[in-house]
């Protein structure tokens, strides 16, 4: 008689009221799907509810988003592997874990602030979250390696990373409009994005032209309904839920895992209206990088630009070393190379026809761009973002 092993049953305690929080279980249902099979247990739950394994359950192991001492304590005490989720750090807590690169997303947001053209900046904080803090300094220290400031604004949180719903909007929209303009914010969240815009309107400030937001982590709900669709972090959850299973198993294997947390790095921005532009100054420039942009899908040449903004090439290649730092073909480069990543990821047009889709003379030249820039293959990178 053969008796049948059951399949290990887990249990994922995250939030599935938010995008990062369905998408984390996405990334543990492919592993089982691949690996298991497994008995996921799920429920829906709000963020900052208290979600717990119910009394006298059952199985191997759990992954879970440990926001509080008291949570910590009921999964200690229930005797099982436990995988971490959250960048949330606790005192005398040190389950393994995978979360997200804090420190990589503050450098992200600086980029994507820096490539704009912006010179002034600033962090929409929530107070007394170390992690708010720590994503808060990455992102200071992103700015001032390149030379520049940040201003920081601090509000109390309500029920964990959530701004009050009462905090004073005049006085936060008066300090949005004290800051030198154009100026490029960065905040923990879509609700403290929300906050931001609703301020910005009631002083008179505009979004983006005047303040550009950028939310550290995307809900596609709450930054979709926004007043202004709100740019942010594509935080890599679901590779972070694939990876949390992945070491789950070894757990429940009895193997051994890292004990410092995993740090996964975000996948990009997804861009919306609120940093849909460019904090330049210059007509002629802002004429050529918008022109640049809109045909990131043909090939351009910097003569071609310069006769769209108006300017001698000679003339266009010092505007943009002058106020950019880059030049012209730099920034032709940098649009099809990014073209070329959407199309990867979003579609599965062959690599060839990805390379004529995004402006590039040949799928060689294409190999080249992304050897040199991620020191993979253009099949390579198609294949290790979708993993994620």
């Amino acid at each position: 008689m053969t008796i049948r092993r059951l399949a290990p049953r887990v249990a994922v305690l995250v939030d599935t009221s938010t995008s990062w929080g369905r998408r984390l279980v996405t990334g543990v249902h492919n592993y089982a799907r691949k690996k298991g099979p497994w008995q996921l247990f799920v429920e829906a739950r709000g963020l900052e509810e208290h979600i717990r394994v119910p009394p006298g359950w059952r199985g191997e192991g759990v992954i879970a988003r440990v926001g509080s001492l008291a949570m910590a304590r009921e999964l200690l005490a229930l005797g099982l592997p436990v995988v971490n989720v959250s960048a949330i750090r606790l005192p005398d807590v040190h389950f393994p874990g995978v979360t997200n690169d804090l420190e990589a997303g503050a450098k992200l947001a600086a980029e994507h602030f820096l490539e704009r053209g912006f010179r002034h900046f600033a962090y929409f904080s929530l107070l007394g979250l170390p992690y708010v803090a720590a994503q808060q300094e990455a992102f200071i220290a992103a700015i001032q390696k390149a030379g520049f400031e940040c201003a920081v604004y601090g509000v109390k949180s309500h029920d964990g990373a959530e701004p009050d719903w009462n905090l004073d909007i005049e006085q936060l929209g008066a300090w949005l409009r004290s800051l030198p303009k154009p100026v490029a914010v960065l905040t923990w969240n879509a609700d403290s994005g929300r906050q931001v815009i609703y301020a910005c309107q009631h002083v008179g400030v505009h979004v983006p032209e005047e303040v550009a937001l950028l939310c550290a982590s995307d809900d596609d709900l709450l930054c979709e309904v926004a007043q202004v669709p709100m740019s942010a972090i594509l935080v890599a959850a679901e590779q972070i839920g694939y990876r949390a299973a992945a070491m789950l198993d070894r757990l429940i294997q009895g193997r051994e895992v890292a004990q410092q947390p995993i740090a996964i790095p975000p996948l990009g921005i997804v861009t919306r209206q609120s940093t849909d532009t460019l904090a330049i100054h210059d007509r002629a420039l802002v004429k050529a990088v918008s022109f640049i942009r809109r045909n990131a899908g043909i090939p351009l040449s910097v003569n071609a630009v310069a006769r769209h903004a108006g300017l001698s090439r000679r003339a266009l290649e010092r505007r943009f070393r002058e106020i950019l730092g880059r030049t012209p073909a730099a920034e032709i480069r940098r649009a099809h190379f990014e073209r070329a990543k959407q199309l990867l990821v979003e579609t599965d047009l062959p690599i060839p026809d990805v390379a004529h889709a995004a402006g590039f003379g040949s799928p060689e030249y294409l190999a080249y761009i992304f050897r040199r820039e991620t020191g993979s293959t253009p099949l390579k990178y198609r294949r290790q973002i979708r993993s994620r």
